[in-house]
């Protein structure tokens, strides 16, 4: 029981970060798997393996939600707390067999890696670029993860709305994926883009987005590396 309980809630010890480690590998992988499913024309071997890998997946945080619930202190609070809901979304389709498939909500799960940020230690007194990077390497890093995010889920989104209509533009999520990106940026290449109500509208929304998380970052770092050196000129 000691066990368990370090490897679900512990992620000091040893075997805490490696049990860590390791779902946070397979939700990476799930998550790979779940993208190239979407590929068109693939093989009956290949769909085998891919579901395989998926039924693999899905056992596992089964079994880990379920330790979660019997091991939490507070069933109730875990149940509903962000984190567990994310965690019984991210099976529940599964099971359920439902018609939308959120199991690309799992990506929310990566949030986790931060406990383990925790443990590291900065050094701040090198020099001003460096303590400018570091004052903001916490938020950078936040920003820069929700950017990854934001693509996949974008490419995702469009996907839907858009692969019925233009299968040969958005045949899959990671056609989808140039999209995003030239979305995100503001490039706007034209040479894919949405022609659906719906798709149009989620293209207006990922604009902004992308437009929030280049202009936040840039004002971080504008304002640490003013400080940095206000600070040192004062010493």
């Amino acid at each position: 029981m000691r066990i368990v309980k370090e490897l679900l809630f512990d992620s000091t010890t040893k075997h805490g970060r490696r049990f860590d480690l390791f779902i946070q590998l397979l939700i990476i992988v799930s998550i790979i798997n779940f993208s190239i499913q979407t590929i068109p024309n693939l093989s009956k071997n290949q769909r085998l393996i891919l579901n395989g890998i998926e039924l693999f997946s899905v056992i596992i945080f089964s079994l880990e939600y379920i330790f979660r619930v019997i091991f939490s202190g507070n069933r109730i609070k875990f149940i509903f707390s962000f984190f567990g809901l994310i965690d019984l979304i991210a099976i529940l389709p599964f099971y359920l067999s439902i018609g939308i498939d959120l199991r690309s909500v799992r990506a929310f799960r990566l949030f986790r890696l931060f406990r383990l940020f925790k443990l590291l230690k900065y050094n701040n007194a090198i020099s001003n670029l460096r303590k400018a990077f570091v004052d903001v390497k916490s938020e950078l890093i936040i920003f820069s993860v929700a950017t990854v995010f934001l693509l996949y889920f974008s490419a995702v989104g469009i996907y839907y709305f858009e692969n019925n209509v233009q299968p040969e533009a958005f045949s899959s999520i990671f056609h989808s994926m140039w999209w995003s990106v030239a979305t995100l940026t503001t490039v706007g290449y034209g040479d894919i883009y949405p022609i659906t109500i719906g798709g149009k509208i989620f293209s207006s929304l990922v604009v902004f987005l992308g437009l929030g998380l280049v202009a936040v970052p840039t004002g971080l770092i504008a304002s640490s590396f003013s400080k940095a050196f206000k600070d040192d000129s004062n010493k």
